[in-house]
This record gives C-alpha cells, sequence and structure tokens, in this order.
C-alpha cells in the first residue's frame, strides 16, 4: 500500500475538511535517514486525527489553506547538540538507546526549519495564526527565519512560575514567537504578554506542556463565529494541544515521529473524549487572573 491509496475516514475529517493524500516522495528525517511510510500508521478518533509521521512528510499531506490556526513546541536540536552541561543534556535521558527515546529531536538547520515554515505557510489558511515555542537557544539562531514566511507580530513570555534547570542562571521561561499569515487580530485587547502558568512536575512525557498554554494561544486566536475551528500541532508529544483544542470546541490535527509519544497522545484523546477527563493532567496550572482574561 502506497500513500497514493492512503485514505483519512473516506478523505473526509470529520470537520467536513478533505485531507487527501499525495504522491509518495523519497524522504529523510530530521536525522537523516530514509524514512519507510510511517503514515500507513493513521488512525482517527472523533474531532481529532493523530499520526505517526515525519513533521514534512505530514505536512506535505495536508491540503493547501487547510488549517486554522498552528501552535507547536518543536524538538529543536540546537540546544541540546551545543550546550553539554553538567553531566547531561537539557531534556531527555540521553543514555537510552535510540530505540528507547521518547523523540528525535528536530534537526533546526537553517534549511530543514525553512522547509518546515514554508510548509506552515501553505497549510495555514489566509487571515491566520502561528504560535511558535522557541528556547533562548533556538529563538536566536532560528527566530529571524519567521519574517520570511510569516509577519511576526510578538513574542510572548511564557512565565513558568517555578525555577528550572540552568547553568548561569536557572530557567523559568519560555519564547512563543506569535506570527500571522495576512491580517488578524486577537481576541481582545486587554490580554498580556507574559503568561504566568505553572510548569508541570514529574509528568509522563519528558517536555510535556500544560493544556492551559495551549488553551492561551487558541482563546486568543479563535473568534466565537469561527466554526469549524482546525488546529494543527506537526509536533504533538504528550498531546496537551490535542486536548486544549477539545477544550475549546476546536478540531485537532498532529503527528510525532514517536511511537511512544503518539500511543500516548492518542490514549490521552480517548479518554477525554470518553469521560471528560485529562489523565496526564489532573491538576489546573492556570493563574486564575490571568485566566480571566481568555475565558
Amino acid at each position: 500500500m502506497s500513500l497514493d491509496s492512503l485514505k483519512v475516514l473516506d478523505g473526509i475529517l470529520d470537520h467536513g475538511i478533505p485531507f487527501k493524500s499525495v504522491p509518495h516522495q523519497e524522504s529523510q528525517s530530521p536525522m537523516g535517514e530514509k524514512l519507510q511510510d510511517p503514515a500507513l500508521e493513521v488512525r482517527t478518533i472523533p474531532k481529532a486525527t493523530i499520526t505517526q509521521q515525519d513533521v514534512l512528510m505530514f505536512l506535505r499531506t495536508l491540503p493547501a489553506e487547510s488549517v486554522d490556526l498552528i501552535m507547536t513546541d518543536p524538538a529543536y536540536s540546537g540546544m541540546n547538540q551545543h550546550l553539554l552541561l553538567g553531566k547531561g543534556r537539557i531534556v531527555g535521558n540521553y543514555q537510552e538507546k535510540e530505540e528507547s527515546r521518547w523523540f528525535e529531536e528536530f534537526h533546526d538547520t537553517s534549511e530543514n526549519y525553512g522547509r518546515f515554515l514554508s510548509e506552515c505557510k501553505r497549510v495555514l489558511k489566509n487571515d491566520r495564526h502561528l504560535f511558535l515555542m522557541f528556547d533562548s537557544f533556538s529563538m536566536l539562531s532560528l527566530g529571524a527565519m519567521v519574517r520570511d514566511f510569516f509577519n511576526v507580530k510578538n513574542i510572548i513570555t511564557w512565565d513558568k512560575v517555578n525555577i528550572g534547570m540552568g547553568h548561569y542562571f536557572r530557567r523559568q521561561t519560555e519564547f512563543i514567537l506569535f506570527a500571522s499569515k495576512g491580517k488578524r487580530p486577537v481576541t481582545r485587547r486587554d490580554i498580556p504578554d507574559i503568561w504566568k502558568i505553572k510548569r508541570l512536575h514529574r509528568a509522563a512525557y519528558p517536555t510535556q506542556k500544560p493544556v492551559e498554554l495551549f488553551e492561551a494561544m487558541i482563546a486568543s486566536s479563535k473568534a466565537k463565529s469561527d466554526a469549524n475551528f482546525v488546529v494543527c500541532d506537526p509536533f504533538v508529544g504528550s498531546g496537551s494541544a490535542a486536548i486544549a483544542a477539545l477544550r475549546q470546541g476546536s478540531h485537532f490535527v498532529g503527528c510525532d515521529i514517536s511511537e511512544k509519544a503518539v500511543a500516548l497522545s492518542r490514549k490521552r484523546v480517548k479518554a477525554f473524549l470518553k469521560t471528560g477527563i485529562d489523565i496526564e493532567q489532573e491538576k489546573p496550572a492556570f493563574d486564575e487572573a490571568l485566566q480571566k482574561k481568555f475565558w
């Protein structure tokens, strides 16, 4: 079976937007090795589709201008490749064998990152938003490239409340670059550019983000009149963005190259759709005062 014959719900997701397959093109993962057709692992669940696939291959399967919002946290390689601090790297257990790791890093060379941004621009509808998360290293090395594809509007600082790891200064923040394709206002004019949302401790996934962080992105972009709003996260990880989309009454499409991550996120979404409970984040992480500015 090839990509030519692949269909997702007979070519239609339940929000009525066609997601057609594309002819197979030989591709490589961000780490450089040849990939088999992971698209054959596509499974669907109501209101959400999560695919095990390389990010660039996944984006190429989506039709042009089919997504209302892209929000994602790429597994950047830059910091881990260049900043060896103490006895280990920044994220993940790098003593594990390759097949046991949670995820492969996205090899963020300028060429590879340019392909990623180009595909994001192609699949995003006109007059829509992009939220792209950065660590301090990738912000300096890659952030300026976003201007070549999108209208960069602001940089949001995520204040994690609790201090994290660090060498010279302990990390308490991350950055979210906010950009648009065309013109589109945010839903309110009183939303600050510092979001105080507690980081998660002892989560199942090593870089798991709070659902409320992604909810804030959706709530600031999605208008009340937006029907069949489609959210995309091409680095789905633990599925926090998918849970946020469902909580905000949106549809979700995403992928991850990691079989373990896809299994976790699918299980998480299925449980939420069945019970309304998020099995991977039991407690809220939002500052109540800031929450009132979103919903």
